[in-house]
């Protein structure tokens, strides 16, 4: 088991959504497909014309070889030469064997002038048809992703998202471009073989023609084997890009902690496990398409041999007939191209297998459903006053494991509430409750703490109210629109300064994100960058120290200018001294607006006009921070910590501390 959780030899993070899709590949069609039919049909028909041009050449040949270039002149007429008899283009045939020559040479040179003009009508439509697909389905599968709750990418690795947005849906372009390409192109040539092997002589046809059904059985044996190698490929990939993304993500601490040599061994174990399952698929391909030209190339020497005395010492065994030299160039030059469509047919059948577990994965992703949605009639959140109320709200990610119980409070506009407590208490997932990253499924607000304990089976109840309107009945824009959230993870886009403060508030001028970096206490630091706001800051924000990184992220909130405020750690990657001057400017832009806080330096939330204590996910003390430190609860013993009077705390909550950092370390939210 790796240290991101997930068990790289035995989970398949997918494994569930891709076992719910029947048919991923009919669907594929009918819900892409069916916007670009017009690409694909002009891409069918060109690929029809082009390879019934690319099957002229070798009858024209034959027909050269028996109606001009014998011998004995005219024992055998330009139209009988054709395989159909050709009596429809006689009176076009001129009648001497010069200008049959040359009619010959200009239907040759024609089906290659206007097959290669077919070959790029078909490619522009197939092309057409696949690059549309790839976007929509691409920009889908991401939208879908986005909007996806929190909990989902919890249990998620970036890397498996990766590699489903690049790496199947790449797969998926290249079987719509080049595996319909050749599926069409094979049946053309197989089908246009048979017709004209048939119109020769059919008894000969059927030698030509025997592989065919051997190599549809082998085929058939071939995709039931092959098929769940290629799933396993898939997941195998996505592993690999996880433990690629978590590593390049975390290589500070992993030079800071002299990890490399074991870094690079759990890289080895997840590429070799991905080598293990390609090589197991690799194995069964490498066998399957020389497999198939030995049935070909078998078809090909039985009909060499059948032919070549048939020419010379007449009709062998049971078969009956003439066959000319002509005819005999024909069988030849089209059994060997018989061979390559067959043994092509594999490789659609392996393009066709990788693209169908790969738009399994991506239908079972956008079918991954979300606990977070709105409503039909679901309206605009209307913030007037800014009042927010929890009523006895509980909350569990899962059915099994309650996070916070019965969090009821309320919060009146223009006023500050600051959440407190140990870590592990529930203090960040009640405020992400209120943007709804997670959410409380919808059933009636209990009234008491009485009836919350009686129906304490129950793990999601309760309700969150914004100035009275329940937030699951509002639009998730505009609850979200309504609050500016600065959370402790600093996350800054690949962009300039500029840009990351504007996130969010695209239309703001120069000055405005002047002046919300100033009230962040950011713009002295940003002047001194080598460009200013111009400044790139490079992914995930890296150029910057981490208190620069949070005074951008503030100044974004700033200059939303939203109706809430949430300030989850604002300040704790700052020094004491930034940490005042930040403040001065949140106590400013709070003073007008109902502000949440979350901090572990109590000092910064000590003029809170009210003071919620957490602890296991419950309120156990509320209040202002004078009173709070008079009842000599938890909160006293909090600040106690803080003011470096260790030595006076009472045993109790020492106990309590270390029973509380032994569940955290299993991974209990903040």
């Amino acid at each position: 088991m790796s240290g991101s959780g997930v068990d790289w030899d035995d989970d398949d993070p997918f494994e569930e959504q891709r076992e719910e899709i029947e048919n991923p590949m009919k669907r594929l069609f009918l819900e892409y497909g069916r916007d670009y039919s017009f690409h694909a049909i002009v891409g069918i028909v060109a690929s029809v014309f082009a390879r019934v041009l690319d099957l002229l050449p070798p009858v024209m040949l034959a027909v050269a070889l028996d109606a001009v270039f014998r011998e004995e002149a005219g024992s055998t007429s330009y139209t009988e030469a054709l395989p159909f008899g050709g009596g429809f283009v006689e009176p076009y045939v001129p009648a001497s064997q010069v200008e049959q020559f040359y009619l010959t040479v200009g239907v040759i040179a024609g089906a290659f002038f206007f097959g290669a003009a077919f070959h790029w009508l078909r490619n522009w439509g197939f092309n057409a048809f696949a690059q549309n697909i790839q976007h929509d389905i691409r920009t889908d599968t991401y939208d879908k992703m986005q909007r996806l709750n929190m909990d989902f990418f919890a249990d998620k690795q970036t890397g498996e998202m990766m590699s489903i947005l690049s790496n199947d849906v790449n797969r998926l372009e290249r079987f719509l471009n080049d595996g319909m390409n050749s599926l069409f192109r094979m049946a053309v040539m197989v089908l246009g073989i048979g017709v004209i092997l048939f119109a020769y002589n059919w008894q000969l046809a059927l030698v030509a023609l025997l592989p065919v059904p051997l190599i549809a059985v082998f085929t058939y044996f071939f995709v039931r084997i092959i098929q769940p190698k290629y799933a396993a490929v898939r997941s195998a990939v996505g592993t690999v890009n996880s433990r690629l993304e978590n590593n390049l993500g975390g290589i500070q601490v992993i030079k800071s902690s002299t990890t490399e040599e074991y870094e690079s061994e759990r890289v080895d174990d997840v590429s070799r496990d991905y080598f293990d399952a390609n090589w197991d698929a690799i194995e069964t391909r490498i066998k399957f398409f020389p497999g198939l030209r030995v049935i070909a190339g078998i078809g090909f020497v039985v009909t060499f041999l059948v032919g070549g005395l048939w020419v010379f010492q007449g009709p062998p065994g049971p078969f009956t007939g003439t066959l000319s030299e002509g005819e005999f160039v024909v069988f030849i030059l089209y059994t060997q191209r018989f061979i390559w469509p067959m043994a092509q047919f594999g490789q659609i059948i392996n393009m066709y297998q990788r693209a169908r577990a790969s738009s399994a994965r991506m239908f079972g992703l956008m079918d991954e459903p979300s606990r977070v949605a709105e409503t039909p009639d679901a309206t605009d959140l209307e913030v007037d006053e800014g009042r927010v109320e929890y009523d006895h709200v509980t909350f569990g990610y899962d059915e099994e494991e309650t996070i916070v119980e019965d969090i009821d409070f309320t919060v009146n506009g223009g006023e500050t509430l600051a959440l407190v407590g140990p870590t592990g208490a529930g203090k960040s997932t009640v405020l992400k409750l209120l943007l709804r990253m997670y959410d409380v499924r919808k059933s009636e607000a209990l009234s008491s703490q009485s009836e919350s304990q009686s129906d304490s089976d129950d793990v999601d109840r309760g309700a969150i109210r914004v100035d009275g309107q329940d937030i699951r009945e509002v639009t998730l824009e505009s609850l979200r629109e309504s609050i500016g959230y600065v959370s402790q993870d600093t996350f800054l886009f690949y962009g300039t300064v500029e840009e990351n403060i504007k996130y969010g508030t695209f239309d703001a001028d120069r000055e405005e994100v002047i002046e919300a970096a100033k009230m962040a206490e950011a713009h002295e630091f940003i002047r001194n960058l080598p460009e200013g706001y111009d400044t790139e800051v490079g992914e995930r924000g890296v150029k910057l120290s981490g208190g620069q990184r949070q005074r951008i992220s503030i100044a974004r909130a700033i200059l939303k200018d939203p109706d809430i405020l949430v300030l989850d750690e604002a300040t704790s990657d700052v020094d004491t001294e930034t940490e005042m001057l930040i403040q001065r400017s949140i106590d400013e832009l709070a003073a007008d607006r109902t502000t949440f806080a979350i901090a572990h330096r109590l000092s910064t939330i000590r003029d809170a006009d009210q003071i919620l204590v957490l602890e296991d996910g419950r309120i156990v003390e509320r209040g202002e921070h004078e009173e709070l430190l008079e009842n000599g609860g938890l909160y006293s013993h909090l600040w106690g910590v803080q003011a470096g009077e260790i030595d006076e705390l009472p045993q109790e909550f020492i106990e309590r501390a270390q029973r509380r950092q032994a569940r955290t370390e299993v991974g209990n939210d903040d």
